[in-house]
């Protein structure tokens, strides 16, 4: 069996779209995935499956949806993907203060990435790069005052959905504990 990593966006923020990880737990694992584990409460999941990408994307969504009322946006991410973005880091920097890197995931490879407009909201301490699914956004000054930040999902035209390097690190451990 594989190890997969499904990363959803925009669960149990400021009261919204509540999903309890045991619920979240119990429910895959009723649907079929195994050894499921999650990462803190904003929807870090790591499971098995003999399922494709798109066929476990459509059984999670499907699933939240029935249990939780509500689809979230998610990311699907075999364990070698996960290595690779972590491998691909252009900051390593970051890693001192791993609060302010970021890792955004992208369902697909940008098209048509406004990287130069994006550039342009960049303040002199924020670094980035995009490297096909992966953005990186290295924001010293914290993400919550980076209007880089704020821009990024609109600039680059794909969902995305972010996670910094302490929790992307978690991950990596819970999946390769599996």
């Amino acid at each position: 069996m594989q190890v997969w990593i499904a990363l959803l966006r925009g669960i149990n923020v400021g009261g919204a779209n509540i999903v309890p990880m045991v619920d979240l737990r119990a429910m895959l694992a009723d649907v079929g995935f195994e050894s499921v584990k999650t990462y803190i409460q904003s929807g870090n999941v790591v499971f098995k499956s003999n399922l494709l990408r798109e066929e476990i994307a459509i059984k999670v969504a499907t699933a939240i949806e029935a249990t939780f009322g509500f689809s979230p946006h998610l990311m699907i991410l075999s364990l070698e993907e996960l290595e690779q973005a972590i491998a691909d880091n252009p900051f390593p920097e970051g890693k001192a203060e791993p609060k302010t890197l970021h890792l955004s995931f992208a369902k697909e490879t940008p098209k048509k990435p406004n990287l130069t407009e994006l550039a342009e909201w960049k303040k002199n301490s924020e670094s980035f790069e995009l490297k096909g699914k992966v953005f990186y956004l290295h924001a010293p000054e914290g993400i919550g005052r980076s209007k880089l930040a704020e821009r990024a999902e609109r600039m680059l035209g794909v969902a995305i959905t972010a996670r910094n390097w302490r929790s992307v690190g978690k991950i990596l451990e819970l999946a390769k504990a599996l």
